[in-house]
């Protein structure tokens, strides 16, 4: 099948999709054209990360590399990392500053501003009636290829698509307010970490929105009262359905580890203790009781609040079986110094070698290797029922979410 009829063949319900989405390199290739570059908004990172005139990050939207910048104005803009002369990468840093708010492609020094306009071209009439440009050489038609750029709160978003909604509209209500409600007040950057998983993308963004492996694969959600299937909770979906979120209440009263088969089915095996338990810590920040929260949005970011750890991780696709997931870790600018130490403990919760997220990017790595060769077969996403619901509690009893994912995923990549 072409890669255009694997995706037609995803049900329309997104209770089943072909194994030959996460194998097949012209599904990969037709989502960088269709979803990436089509009528979405891509996660670029947040506004802290360029806090001043002339900071930068590289980064990308789908496998295209993008720079986010912000200019004297004090606005941020985004530019395909590609110079326009023989397309070199320009910036070839993570992060980074230009002093003068210039930013030159080493190859052959041409060089753009903040917005990716070019400014300066070197010989450009020559040397000495020699060589150079036609005078009718325009710099304004040379420059980078910008992109459009929103924010929600602290998120930078950007688009390819000129038609694309607007970035609110694009979120919905619901999800715009659940982003404020985690973002409730200034942020400040405490740093970063990556990780690689070989995958595809697609299996990261499902896991993302599966609840029902939350309190099962992650038994140290359940052993120490972060998360079981009794507590009170809610999962959210857009109208779509690719977008979505779901909040945990944290526990009503201490948790007493005794009565642990009343609230879930499993539990880590030996001592359930920890050297130093304030990693367990809970301190509210909100007007709500919500101690988790996890809200996946497509196609490219979760902002995650798991207790006091905060984070937005960004999924790049590497490739039909690559995955590098950047984890961006933040605080509030009035936290103090004690609640610095606790979110850098928090920490050890999530990332590539959090308690509670290790198993995420073995568990990726499973589903690709088994799928391997077998693609015609289809995978079975019926727990909870057969289509995407708008509200599902409790949550851990469907795959409610990973339905809504595949119905929005095959919307846009079918759309003309």
């Amino acid at each position: 099948m072409s890669a255009q009829q694997q995706v037609d063949s995803i049900n329309i319900n997104g209770n089943s999709a072909p194994f030959s989405v996460y194998l097949d390199e012209d599904v990969y290739k037709l989502e960088q054209e269709k979803l990436y570059r089509g009528p979405v908004w891509s996660y670029l990172g947040l506004d802290v990360e360029v806090p001043n005139a002339g900071d930068y990050k590289s980064t990308f939207v789908g496998d295209t590399p993008i720079v986010m910048t912000r200019d004297e104005q004090g606005d941020i803009h985004a530019w395909v990392n590609r110079c326009a002369h023989k397309g070199a990468l320009v910036c070839r840093e993570r992060h980074g500053h230009s002093d003068d708010g210039a930013f030159t492609c080493v190859y052959h020094q041409w060089a753009y501003d903040a917005k990716g306009d070019l400014r300066g071209v070197p010989f450009r009439r020559g040397l000495k009636g020699i060589g150079g440009y036609e005078k009718d050489f325009d710099m304004a038609e040379h420059g980078l290829r910008q992109l459009r750029v929103a924010t929600i709160a602290h998120m930078v978003f950007a688009s390819f698509d000129q038609q694309a909604p607007e970035l609110e509209a694009f979120l919905g209500e619901k999800m715009c307010e659940n982003i404020h409600r985690i973002m409730h007040k200034p942020i400040k950057l405490i740093g970063h970490a990556r990780q690689y998983m070989q995958g595809n993308w697609k299996l990261y963004s499902e896991n993302s929105r599966d609840a029902y492996h939350g309190g099962l694969l992650h038994l140290f959600y359940p052993t120490f009262g972060i998360y079981r299937q009794s507590q009170e909770s809610e999962g959210v979906l857009n109208d779509e359905g690719y977008h979505n979120y779901f909040n945990v209440s944290a526990p009503k009263k201490k948790v007493d580890y005794a009565e642990f088969k009343e609230e879930a089915n499993r539990e880590m095996q030996g001592a359930h203790e920890l050297k130093d338990p304030r990693v367990l810590k809970f301190v509210p920040e909100r007007d709500d009781s919500v101690g988790l929260s996890i809200q996946s949005l497509f196609p490219s970011v979760v902002l995650q609040q798991i207790q006091n750890t905060l984070a937005a991780r960004q999924v790049l696709p590497k490739g039909v079986n690559g995955t590098e997931l950047v984890w961006t870790y933040f605080g509030f600018e009035d936290d103090n110094e004690e609640m610095d130490r606790h979110r850098l403990r928090n920490i050890n919760l999530v990332g590539p070698a959090g308690f509670i997220s290790m198993e995420d990017g073995e568990a990726i790595e499973l589903c690709q290797n088994g799928v391997h060769r077998d693609e015609h077969e289809r995978s079975f996403i019926e727990m909870g029922g057969t289509e995407p619901a708008p509200h599902t509690s409790p949550i851990g009893m469907d795959e409610n979410a990973v339905r809504g994912f595949w119905k929005g995923y095959r919307k846009v990549m079918t759309s003309s």
